[in-house]
């Protein structure tokens, strides 16, 4: 589990695929902390470490992932949004956050509002997902907080830390992201469509 509070910026050193896996090589400032079977999400998304080296480690995408994410689009030199699951002993600053992507979005605007930015995005209504005024939603892994929710889309708020420590400094309008949205909603979702 994550909180959807973002720790640092990967950036993708190597790509090899494999049947329909992808192996990915990441360096980053929390790659020498990190050993084997430890859970990281990658822009939301949760992989397993599966090997360490030098300052680099490797996690794997099968293609389940790769279908409902924005991973597969990755090429070499991209940074991506990184978080270390949840300690037991930890502050739970944001949102629950499982790591399991719904589906991607599209970004349709964006626009700098003194010293901040907003970002809107659109998805797939289709797919049975909703956000709620002042809800929560991850965006590439980061929590957030919904607002102009409609039955497509919603539009967030990024403060100046996370706009600089998130790879949101980089994301333009038509740029793909991976969306997961609030757990709580899901649930309730699923019982009211049982009425």
């Amino acid at each position: 589990m994550f909180t959807g509070i973002i720790e640092s910026l990967g950036k993708v050193k190597r790509i090899q695929k494999e049947g329909t896996n992808y192996h990915f090589l990441f360096e980053s400032p929390i790659s020498r902390e990190l050993k084997a079977d430890q859970s990281v999400s990658h822009n939301g998304v949760c992989l397993t470490v599966t090997k360490v080296e030098e300052g680099q480690y490797w996690a794997t995408a099968v293609d389940e992932t790769l279908q409902k994410s924005n991973l597969g689009s990755l090429i070499v030199g991209d940074e991506v949004n990184l978080e270390r699951c949840l300690s037991a002993n930890g502050r739970f600053d944001g949102h629950i956050v499982q790591g399991h992507i719904d589906q991607t979005g599209i970004c349709t605007a964006t626009r700098e509002v003194n010293g901040s930015w907003l970002f809107d995005f659109e998805y797939d209504s289709s797919r049975g997902n909703v956000t709620v005024e002042k809800g929560s939603i991850a965006i590439d892994g980061v929590s957030l907080t919904c607002f102009n929710s409609k039955t497509n889309g919603f539009t967030v708020a990024i403060i100046p830390y996370t706009y600089e420590h998130t790879h949101f400094h980089r994301l333009k309008k038509g740029g793909v992201v991976n969306l997961e949205f609030d757990i709580v909603g899901k649930y309730i979702q699923r019982l009211l469509e049982k009425k």
